[in-house]
């Protein structure tokens, strides 16, 4: 069906920019880095757009007069083009998270920004910008002009086209929507029209507008089944699975991230070393214990990234190429919270790494995208995972302060479900230790887990009064008992229960039947 098209823009790393200048999580050296390259993306790619979005003096979002006191969500972006349809997912696919009814770039922060770093505001340079747009868009006006006299219906579609990437690259975001729609109505082509729809989702997690992606994620999912091609549909499976991940829905999420990492090609949506970030913490959060293993913890892909030592290793396992340092062999973790063990926990073994060669797309290739990978240190969620797994409590408790300081709190897609996914952790390593024990002092739980009884006492609490923990606390005794239901008799009442349920529902389905009968006569 031909290579795919449209994937330049939005370049969703300055989504990530934007983020890091504003977030209150990120560190001063951070934000001067992230300053820099949104101002070189601006100048570089004549964005006045999204210069005035972020940096105006009344309505820019990073500007805290501008966020506070703009009623309006931007000189050119507003929330017109959501694109909302009754044939899309019901809403209850949407978690409650507050960035889902104010699409903007910084409405994950919740209020919290910090302006210590901001983007300073040049009215010069943004009117040298709007008129090279302008510009631009007269060449392009005249383009399709001569087109409609002198060429065919496919050099008029190709002119079109260039003016929705315009849009799309100087990050106007109605303008690029609005010209997408007309490039999709006119396009019969299968392909194309699915590239058109991948990058409107782009354009909406540019913008973290979760229900114009959501829309488009259906419409892209009915047109991938009609016929689409095998790229096209795994590239559609990334898309979704990140989207599920900024919706909190990680138990959905999980399988799409876990089955990208073989088949990745979506460079444009975010870096591969990101998406075995995303892979990672969806799965651990969210896979039953025997899933986690195969599926996280043993994953050959995971295995290639985490187990490299140094830069160039991981650098190798990107490309394809073997680790310069030898293979090891999983070994089974489990015991106590001896000194050796914590140190076992943490290990990662050196599998051989995987061919990962299908990050190359079109005329790069892999070495070339994987020295464009960021760089991250793999360590924490190495030792989060294996420590999880073997019951290695008190190093998994300082991995996870690890992983929420280092990922969860420094990610746009990740930062608004920082306290919820850190709490699921803790419950489902709690879940896991009570599940062997029916009674268990205080004293020895908090001490596999690193942590004061009084500490371990309030955090048990609330989980156990939500009955998300089937335990009890006697604090007289000084021990945490389990409540084990027969399995048989909990089946019982969900049957009576969901029986009864059954019955209202039709006595008052009964009800209605007989109203309209009598209507009728």
């Amino acid at each position: 069906m031909g290579d795919p098209q449209y994937l330049a823009h939005p370049q969703l790393a300055l989504a990530q920019s934007v983020f890091t200048l504003a977030s209150p999580s990120t560190s001063s050296s951070a934000k001067q880095s992230s300053l820099s390259s949104l101002q070189d993306a601006i100048r570089e790619h004549k964005m006045a757009p999204l210069y005035a979005y972020l940096a105006h003096p009344q309505t820019g979002k990073i500007n805290p007069s501008g966020e506070s006191g703009s009623a309006v969500m931007s000189p050119t972006v507003s929330r017109s083009n959501t694109n909302m349809s009754s044939t899309g997912p019901p809403s209850n696919a949407l978690r409650r998270t507050s960035s889902i009814k104010t699409p903007s770039m910084i409405a994950v922060l919740g209020g919290k920004m910090d302006t210590s770093v901001g983007l300073p505001w040049d009215e010069a340079l943004y009117d040298e910008l709007k008129a090279d747009n302008e510009k631009e868009l007269a060449a392009i006006a005249k383009e399709e002009e001569e087109a409609t006299e002198r060429a065919g219906e496919t050099e008029l579609l190709a002119a079109q086209a260039k003016r929705a990437e315009l849009y799309a690259r100087i990050g106007d975001k109605d303008a690029a929507l609005a010209e997408f729609e007309k490039l999709f109505d006119k396009t019969g082509i299968l392909a194309i029209k699915i590239d058109i729809v991948l990058a409107i989702i782009r354009i909406a997690l540019f913008f973290d507008d979760k229900l114009l992606a959501r829309h488009n994620i259906a419409r892209a999912t009915t047109l991938v089944d009609s016929g689409g091609d095998w790229d096209r549909r795994n590239r559609l499976k990334a898309y979704q699975g990140l989207h599920l991940l900024t919706i909190r829905a990680h138990n959905l999420a999980a399988p799409l991230l876990l089955d990208s990492l073989s088949t990745f090609t979506s460079n444009e949506l975010c870096p591969y070393s990101s998406l075995v970030v995303y892979a990672t913490l969806a799965g651990t959060v969210s896979l039953p214990r025997r899933d986690f293993k195969s599926k996280v913890v043993d994953a050959p892909e995971i295995r290639a990234i985490f187990g490299a030592d140094s830069d160039s290793d991981r650098l190798l396992a990107l490309s394809g190429a073997p680790p310069a340092g030898p293979g090891g062999d999983d070994e089974e973790m489990a015991g106590d919270d001896s000194t050796t063990k914590d140190k076992d926990a943490t290990a990662t073994p050196k599998p051989t790494a995987v061919n990962l060669t299908a990050l190359a797309s079109g005329s790069a290739s892999a070495e070339a995208q994987a020295l464009t990978e960021p760089k991250y240190d793999f360590k924490p969620l190495s030792t989060l995972i294996n420590s999880l797994y073997s019951g290695q409590y008190s190093a998994f408790f300082r991995a996870l302060s690890t992983v929420e300081t280092d990922f969860l709190s420094q990610d746009r897609y990740l930062y608004e479900h920082t306290r919820w996914y850190v709490r699921e952790m803790r419950l489902k390593a709690y879940i896991q230790l009570l599940a062997s024990y029916r009674v268990v002092s205080l004293a020895s739980m908090a001490a596999s887990f690193g942590v004061s009884v009084d500490w371990l006492d309030k955090d048990l609490a609330p989980f156990i009064a939500s009955q998300r923990l089937q335990a009890t606390i006697d604090r007289v005794q000084g021990v945490v008992s389990t409540v084990r239901g027969e399995g048989k008799g909990r089946q019982y009442n969900d049957v009576v229960r969901q029986g009864d349920q059954l019955i209202t529902k039709l006595q008052k389905y009964g009800q209605v039947v007989r109203l309209r009968g009598s209507e009728r006569s």
